[in-house]
C-alpha cells in the first residue's frame, strides 16, 4: 500500500506516457469502497447524506496527465479523480462525517470536494456554477503567462508547453445551464487553457438527457468536442491525454464528452428503482468500469486473480479502518460557525494622491465630483496593484464606461481594462475564478438593475467561497455599479437600489459612498481587503461637485457623522443623505437639532455609532431608497429596538421613510411620487418629537 501511494504521487508530479494500471485500479477501488462504506453507514444511521460516484471511476486515469499547478473544478461524482489527485480516503471520510477537520469544517455537503493545496476548487451545489469560475481561473493563468498581470509567490510558466491548465467537470444535465454556454463562449473567445469534462451518464436524477444534450443537438462546433467511452479506462487515459496536451499547447479550450453509466441512485435521498426498470439496472451494471478494468489487467497478464482478490481485501480493510477512526473525530464547535465568513481586518495604506491632484484646493473650498475621484482611484489602483484587472461592459476607451468611470484607463493600461460581453453572469463568474487564482478583479456592472443574470454567481460562489472552504479559498473581488433613482426617466430597470437584497447575503460586504472622499476611501480599502465587496454608486449624487479636503482609506463598518445634533438621529446612506441634510437645514430654523449618520457601509454596519447617537437624542428616523418591506432600514430599527439596553434609550417609536412597495416608474412625475421626499422626512422627524 505504501508503494502504491508513493507511485500515486510520482504519477501526479510528472507526465507518464504509459498508463500506471495498478495505481489507477487502486484509486478506482478506493472510490468504490468509499461509496459502499458510506452507503452502509447511512443504513446504520451514521451520517446524513451521500453523493456516490459509482460508475464514474475510470476518470481517475485523467489525473495521470495532470501536474500540481493545474487546477481542477470538479464534478461531485469525481471521487476517484480526487483519490488520484492525492486527496485521500481519510479526508473524504471527514467530509462524509462533517468533522471539524473536514475540508469545509462541516459546512459543505459530502462529495463537495475542496483543497487549495491540491488546486481543487470548492464545489457549490448549484449545477454548472463552477463553469464560469473555471474560465476565470484559466484567464488569470493566461494573463499571467502573457505578463499582463502579476501575482505574488507564484512562478510564471517558462513556455507554452509548461503552461498550467484548468479541468472543469460537470454532469450531462448541467450542459443546459446558461452559465455553461457563457463559459465555453468566453473560453473560445480568449483561447483559454480549459478542458470541460462532461460526464454524460444519460440521466439527470430521473430525467433521460439523450434528447436534451447539446452535443446530440449539434449546438457546438464538432471540432471543439472529443467523445469517448468513459467505461473504458484505456480510452479515458489515451483520449484525455491527447486533449490535455492540445489544451496545454495553447490551442484553446476543448470539451471532453465522456459517456458513463450511473450505477447507483442519484444520491442517498433518491431510489433509482422508482424510475429505472430492473432490466435497465442489470444492463448498465454489466458495464461496471472497475470490474471491466480488473478483468482486462488479469487477461493481459498485468495482474493475477489472486492479486486482485488481495487488493480488494486490503482496500476494504483499509477503508473500514479509516472510517471507524474518523467517525470518532470531533464535530465542529458550535461557536465556530461564524469563522471565515469575512477576512481579517487590515491596516490600509493611504491613497497615493490627494485632492490637489484633482485640481482641488487644499482648504476644501474647491469642489470635485465622485466620478473624477473614482477615475483617479482606479488609475492609482492599476498603478499600485499589479494583480488588478478591470472588466465590464463598454469600459474601454474611447467610451470609457457609460458614466466615464474608466475614461482614459484602457489606453494607459493596455490589457488590464477590458470590455466584457453583454453578460453579467460572465462578468461576476469570471471574477470568482480570477480572485481564486490570486488576482484582484475590479469589475463593473453597468447598472445594479442588470445584475440579475449574475445573481447565481453572486450568492452561490462569491458570498460563500471563503466560508464554505474555511478560508482556504478566497474571493477578494470588487464589484461596483451605479444605483438608485432621483435621476428622471430611468424607469424600473435603471433606478433600483435593492440594497436590502445585498445586505441579506452573508459573506458579501456592501458599501454606498455619498462623497468624493468616501468613494476614494472605500474603494482604496476594498482593493486591499480579502473580502468580496459590492459598492453601489449613487447616480443622483455622483456628478455633483462637492468640497474635498483629504483622501484616506475608509475601513468597512465605520459610519460618518455628517452633522452633529441633539434632538433626533437621522440615519441614511447614498442618495437619501441629501434629503437628511435638507431636512436638517429646514428644521434648524425651528430650533430642532438633527444628527445625521451616513452609514457608508451596510455590511458590516456600524451599530455602535447609531447607539451612541441615540444616547444623545433618544429619537430615530431612518431614510432609505429601497422599498419599505425587508429593506435595510427595517433591519436598523429591529437592531435598535430588540435589545433592552437600546430600546430603553428611545423616547418615541422609530420611524422609517422608504420607497413604496412598488417598482420605480419611467414617468418622472410618478417616479418622484413613489420615492422618499423631503415632506415625508420632515413628518417622520416631527412624529418622533411628539
Amino acid at each position: 500500500m505504501d508503494k502504491g501511494a508513493l507511485r500515486k504521487q510520482e504519477t501526479i508530479m510528472s507526465y507518464d506516457s504509459q498508463l500506471p494500471s495498478i495505481d489507477v485500479l487502486h484509486w478506482m477501488l478506493l472510490a468504490r469502497e468509499g461509496d459502499q462504506r458510506e452507503s452502509l453507514l447511512l443504513r446504520q444511521g451514521k451520517g446524513w447524506f451521500q453523493l456516490p460516484c459509482t460508475g464514474h471511476e475510470a476518470l481517475a486515469a485523467l489525473a495521470c496527465h495532470l501536474r500540481p499547478e493545474d487546477a481542477i473544478f470538479p464534478h461531485y461524482r469525481d471521487r476517484a479523480l480526487m483519490e488520484a489527485r492525492g486527496m485521500g480516503t481519510e479526508q473524504l471520510a471527514r467530509d462524509y462525517f462533517a468533522c471539524k477537520g473536514s475540508s469545509s469544517s462541516g459546512r459543505n455537503m459530502p462529495g463537495h470536494f475542496s483543497s487549495a493545496s491540491l488546486n481543487v476548487f470548492s464545489i457549490a451545489s448549484p449545477t454548472g456554477s463552477q463553469c464560469l469560475p473555471s474560465a476565470g481561473y484559466a484567464w488569470g493563468m493566461q494573463l499571467e503567462a502573457a505578463g499582463v498581470l502579476e501575482r505574488s509567490n507564484h512562478a510564471s510558466p517558462k513556455n507554452n508547453l509548461d503552461a498550467p491548465i484548468v479541468i472543469c467537470g460537470l454532469g450531462d444535465a448541467s450542459t443546459r445551464q446558461g452559465e455553461f454556454y457563457e463559459a465555453v463562449c468566453f473560453a473560445v473567445q480568449e483561447k483559454l487553457p480549459v478542458l470541460f469534462v462532461v460526464e454524460d451518464n444519460g440521466i439527470g436524477i430521473s430525467t433521460p438527457t439523450e434528447h436534451q444534450l447539446p452535443f446530440r443537438l449539434d449546438i457546438f462546433n464538432a471540432d471543439l468536442i472529443q467523445k469517448l467511452n468513459g467505461r473504458d479506462v484505456y480510452e479515458v487515459y489515451e483520449q484525455s491525454g491527447r486533449m490535455i496536451e492540445q489544451v496545454r499547447s495553447g490551442k484553446g479550450p476543448a470539451i471532453l464528452w465522456c459517456e458513463f453509466d450511473r450505477l447507483c441512485s442519484h444520491t442517498s435521498s433518491d431510489d433509482q428503482r422508482t424510475y429505472r426498470s430492473k432490466e435497465e439496472i442489470e444492463r448498465i451494471a454489466a458495464n461496471d468500469p472497475l470490474e471491466t478494468f480488473a478483468r482486462q489487467l488479469i487477461e493481459s497478464g498485468s495482474m493475477t486473480s489472486e492479486a486482485w482478490e488481495k487488493l480488494q481485501q486490503d482496500v476494504k480493510q483499509s477503508v473500514d479502518e479509516l472510517y471507524r477512526r474518523v467517525e470518532k473525530e470531533p464535530a465542529p464547535g458550535i461557536t465556530s460557525v461564524l469563522d471565515h465568513l469575512y477576512g481579517p481586518q487590515r491596516n490600509h495604506s493611504v491613497p497615493p494622491f490627494q485632492a490637489q491632484d484633482l485640481g482641488a484646493d487644499a482648504s476644501g473650498s474647491d469642489e470635485i465630483t465622485m466620478v473624477a475621484a473614482l477615475n483617479k482611484t482606479f488609475q492609482a489602483g492599476l498603478q499600485q496593484f499589479p494583480d488588478m484587472l478591470m472588466f465590464g461592459e463598454d469600459i474601454e476607451d474611447p467610451k470609457g464606461g457609460v458614466f466615464k468611470f474608466t475614461e482614459g484607463l484602457s489606453d494607459r493600461f493596455p490589457g488590464r481594462v477590458v470590455n466584457s460581453p453583454l453578460a453579467e453572469g460572465t462578468i461576476v463568474g469570471l471574477g470568482v475564478g480570477l480572485a481564486a487564482a490570486g488576482f484582484r478583479p475590479v469589475f463593473e456592472i453597468q447598472f445594479i438593475d442588470f445584475i440579475a443574470p449574475a445573481f447565481n454567481q453572486l450568492v452561490t460562489q462569491v458570498a460563500t467561497l471563503r466560508w464554505r472552504s474555511k478560508g482556504e479559498w478566497k474571493c477578494p473581488m470588487v464589484i461596483y455599479a451605479p444605483y438608485g433613482a432621483y435621476l428622471p426617466a430611468g424607469g424600473m430597470w435603471h433606478s433600483q437600489s435593492n440594497d436590502g437584497w445585498w445586505a441579506h447575503t452573508p459573506g458579501l460586504r456592501v458599501a454606498v459612498p455619498s462623497t468624493p472622499e468616501d468613494i476614494v476611501g472605500l474603494f482604496w480599502a476594498a482593493f486591499q481587503d480579502e473580502d468580496p465587496t459590492l459598492i453601489l454608486i449613487p447616480k443622483h449624487l455622483f456628478r455633483m461637485r462637492m468640497p474635498v479636503r483629504q483622501f484616506e482609506a475608509v475601513p468597512f463598518g465605520r459610519a460618518a457623522i455628517r452633522q452633529e445634533g441633539s434632538d433626533v438621529t437621522v440615519v441614511s446612506w447614498g442618495n437619501c443623505i441629501e434629503l437628511a441634510e435638507k431636512a436638517a437645514e429646514k428644521l434648524k430654523a425651528e430650533g430642532i437639532s438633527i444628527e445625521i449618520i451616513d452609514l457608508r457601509t451596510l455590511v458590516p454596519c456600524d451599530w455602535g455609532a447609531i447607539e451612541q447617537s441615540l444616547e444623545k437624542t433618544g429619537r430615530l428616523v431612518v431614510i432609505h431608497e429601497d422599498n419599505r418591506t425587508c429593506g435595510f432600514g427595517q433591519a436598523i430599527i429591529t437592531e435598535m429596538t430588540s435589545k433592552p439596553e437600546r430600546f430603553d434609550l428611545l423616547l418615541s417609536p422609530p420611524q422609517l421613510v422608504a420607497r413604496l412597495d412598488v417598482h420605480v416608474p419611467f414617468c418622472p412625475d410618478i417616479e418622484y411620487a413613489v420615492l422618499p421626499d423631503l415632506d415625508q422626512v420632515l413628518e417622520a422627524i416631527r412624529i418622533t418629537l411628539e
